[in-house]
């Protein structure tokens, strides 16, 4: 069956549909050897022969979805100067090229979605879909309650302010402290970089959930394959009329995993013990973010109760 040629490339895992797009306009992509540069050409992966830069593309039957425990020690990436393991290299009975949706630094560990699908990887990758990535930290050290106040109220780092994060102490010893983190944002080793830009010195860490899923069942290393609801779910932002009973939905049950729910109207919420720290958000924007309203739609401010407004 025809197809447009951006779509056959995205689904080959080569590019998203737009990275297709600059690549057919550049001249790069050939059918049965002519070389084509016009947007919307058609072909039939089946029966042509498709080639970029004269090597011939593998055809995509289906789309390949998977959940990985990435262990520390390897590069979320197809290709490293240095030589040093990929998380790909874990994935030997996985047939056909599939990338990483995202990235976790060399040294953090956990869960990490891998497809050949480009358009999905861009979707759940845009800002507005703004998918929760919860992460446990080991920070060395005790960490002080002003230190999770601004944490969880956002940080100013040097790419500007953070949008308000859920923020909860796990457990502490005389020489580490554990702490959960959950952010929507997926900025370059956003989670470090906060930790440090309030005095945090950070052992190790570990992403535990992305959106609805965990890591349950599965060892360093181990990978699984996203069935087809879950895929679903993901590209509708992880929502779901009815959520799987696996995912913490409640306050009780979210306190007996050890998270808080993502702050709303302008407002973070910490727990440092037993205690629940409510504080206003400082940074207007990263506010107004969170309860998703511009500036052109706050209201005027009303006058006060009991007053009369004065006659014309």
């Amino acid at each position: 069956m025809e197809e447009r040629l951006q779509k056959i490339l995205s689904r080959a895992g080569i590019t998203s549909r737009r990275g297709a797009e600059e690549l057919i306009t550049a001249g790069r992509v050939a059918v049965n050897g002519r070389v084509v540069t016009e947007l919307g050409t058609k072909a039939d992966p089946g029966r042509d022969s498709i080639t970029l830069d004269g090597k011939k593309i593998a055809h995509a039957v289906s789309g390949v979805y998977l959940l990985l425990y990435k262990p520390a020690g390897y590069m979320t990436t197809l290709k490293d100067p240095e030589g040093r393991p990929l998380v790909t290299d874990l994935l030997k009975d996985v047939r056909g090229r599939v990338y990483p949706v995202g990235r976790l630094d060399y040294n953090t560990e956990g869960l990490l979605l891998l497809t050949n699908d480009g358009d999905w990887a861009n979707a759940l990758a845009h800002p507005r879909h703004e998918v929760d990535k919860g992460y446990h930290v080991r920070i060395r050290g005790r960490v002080t309650e002003e230190q999770l106040r601004k944490l969880a109220a956002g940080v100013q780092l040097d790419d500007g302010m953070t949008a308000p994060a859920a923020v909860s102490l796990v457990r502490e010893s005389e020489s580490n402290t554990w702490l959960s983190i959950t952010i929507h944002e997926g900025r370059y080793r956003q989670v470090r970089r906060m930790c440090e830009a309030v005095g945090l010195s950070v052992v190790r860490l570990k992403r535990v959930s992305y959106a609805f899923l965990t890591l349950e069942g599965l060892r360093s290393g181990e990978y699984r394959t996203l069935s087809r609801d879950e895929v679903e779910r993901l590209s509708r932002g992880g929502s779901a009329e009815k959520p799987s009973k696996s995912v913490p939905d409640t306050r009780d049950e979210r306190r007996a995993r050890g998270t808080t729910a993502r702050p709303v109207a302008g407002k973070a919420t910490v727990k440092y013990g037993d205690k629940r720290i409510t504080e206003k958000v400082r940074d207007r924007k990263a506010q107004d973010m969170v309860i998703g309203r511009k500036k052109s739609d706050t209201s005027p401010e009303r006058p006060a109760k009991g007053r009369r407004k004065p006659r014309a």
